[in-house]
C-alpha cells in the first residue's frame, strides 16, 4: 500500500527521478513551455515552483547580499545551467514578484500516436515565449496564430497528431 507517499516514482531510482526532473526544470526555465507526459508534468510543477519562489526570496532581499547569494546558490544546485539561473534571476523571478504561486500551468494535448501515453504541455504562466512568433521571424511566410490557450491546444495537438482531424478521407478525394 502507498499510502502517506508523496510523489510519484516514474518507474525510475532516486537519483534517475532526480536529474529527470532538474533537466526539465532547466527547459521550462529556458523555454517557457515544454511538452511532456503527464505524470512527468505533474511532478514537475511543484519542483519548478519551488525554485521560482526560492528566487523571488533572492530578489526580494535584494539589499541583503549575503540572502540574495544564498538564495542564488540555493537553486544552483539544482540547475546546472548558470545561463538558465541567471534568466530565472533576472527575468522570470521579477515578473511573479507579486504573484503568491501558482507560476505554471499544465494542459492536456491528448495522447501520444506511438504508445497512447497522455502528453501535457507545462509552461509558465503569463509567459510572453511565443515559439511560432520566432519561426515566423525566421520564414518568409508567417503563421496565422490562433490567440488565447485553446489555439495554443489545437497547434499543439496538431503537432502531435500529424495533422488536422478534421479532414476525412472523401474531402481528399473530392480535392483531387
Amino acid at each position: 500500500m502507498r499510502h502517506r507517499l508523496a510523489h510519484r516514482r516514474l518507474g525510475r531510482t532516486s537519483e534517475h527521478r532526480m536529474a529527470l526532473l532538474r533537466n526539465q526544470s532547466t527547459m521550462l526555465l529556458r523555454h517557457e513551455r515544454i511538452d511532456t507526459t503527464l505524470a512527468k508534468a505533474r511532478e514537475l510543477r511543484p519542483f519548478v515552483e519551488r525554485l521560482i519562489t526560492m528566487a523571488k526570496r533572492g530578489i526580494a532581499d535584494g539589499a541583503d547580499t549575503t540572502r540574495a547569494l544564498h538564495a542564488r546558490r540555493l537553486v544552483a544546485r539544482h540547475l546546472a545551467d548558470k545561463k538558465v539561473v541567471g534568466k530565472l534571476f533576472d527575468s522570470i523571478a521579477p515578473r511573479f514578484a507579486e504573484r503568491p504561486g501558482g507560476y505554471s500551468r499544465v494542459l492536456r494535448l491528448g495522447r501520444r500516436k506511438s504508445d497512447s501515453a497522455e502528453i501535457a504541455q507545462i509552461e509558465l504562466v503569463g509567459s510572453e515565449y511565443d515559439p511560432a512568433a520566432e519561426s515566423a521571424s525566421e520564414s518568409a511566410q508567417p503563421e496565422e496564430a490562433a490567440p488565447g490557450v485553446g489555439g495554443r491546444l489545437r497547434a499543439a495537438a496538431k503537432r502531435l497528431t500529424g495533422g488536422s482531424k478534421d479532414k476525412s478521407p472523401t474531402d481528399e478525394d473530392a480535392a483531387e
